[in-house]
């Protein structure tokens, strides 16, 4: 099994391609799901939230506010570093037990839904392909605006807060443009799914942990053999 990552702007579309990976039967792992869970009352990231930012940025239930919390990290990046140190060691744990999963059910790859692959970086060495959702900088804008019921002013703020979507592109594998149909993206994530599909690179991983296997219960039957001689 091999990993793809699938990422973007803020209010590109990510959700809408992800759902379509779906549809044709292709796990993905969402990251900002899992984000949420995370920080759910009495979980080691929410007491860290608590501890960092103070408990203005949780409703009266303990439930986390996400619009205070948002307010606090999207205009100062030594509080978006805070936050990130504090929920992403979590995060990727879940991460990693998903794919673990993904991969004993015999999946020939998984698709991991991450908003900051780029800006962390953290993932990259394990992702065999890229894809990058991107549109209109002015649709970008509205969608967001639209989506979180916020001014323009904010949603500038947060779109400014990640990495250029030109940049993003740049790195990408595969493009998926989102400012037209859904017809025409459905289009182009078809395609994609098509070539991943064709790719042999999942039997390489698994001849790689086929032989790791192989090798350490190897290693546990001699350990045994001189132990019970």
């Amino acid at each position: 099994m091999f990993i793809v990552g699938l990422t973007g702007g803020i209010a590109t579309g990510k959700t809408t391609v992800a759902d379509i990976f779906k549809e044709n039967g292709i796990p993905v792992i969402d990251a900002d799901i899992i984000a949420r869970k995370v920080v759910e009352p009495g979980r080691k990231a929410w007491y860290g939230l608590k501890r960092a930012f103070g408990s203005e940025i949780f409703y009266e239930n303990g439930e986390l506010n996400r619009d205070a919390l948002g307010d606090i990290i999207f205009n100062n990046a030594a509080n978006r570093r805070k936050l990130n140190e504090i929920t992403h060691p979590e995060i990727y744990k879940e991460i990693v037990w998903s794919t673990i999963k993904c991969f004993f059910r015999g999946h020939q790859f998984v698709v991991m839904d991450l908003p900051l692959l780029f800006e962390t970086a953290y993932m990259l060495e394990y992702i065999y392909k890229v894809i990058v959702v991107t549109c209109e900088e002015d649709l970008q804008l509205q969608r967001l605006m639209e989506r979180s019921g916020i001014s323009e002013q904010k949603a500038k703020q947060r779109i400014a807060a990640q990495m250029s979507l030109d940049s993003k592109c740049e790195k990408a594998d595969f493009v998926v443009e989102n400012s037209g149909s859904f017809v025409d993206t459905r289009e182009q994530v078809s395609r994609i799914i098509d070539n991943l599909r064709s790719s042999k690179h999942h039997w390489k991983i698994r001849l790689i942990v086929g032989l790791l296997s192989s090798g350490f219960l190897s290693i546990l039957t001699l350990i045994g053999f001189v132990f019970l001689r």
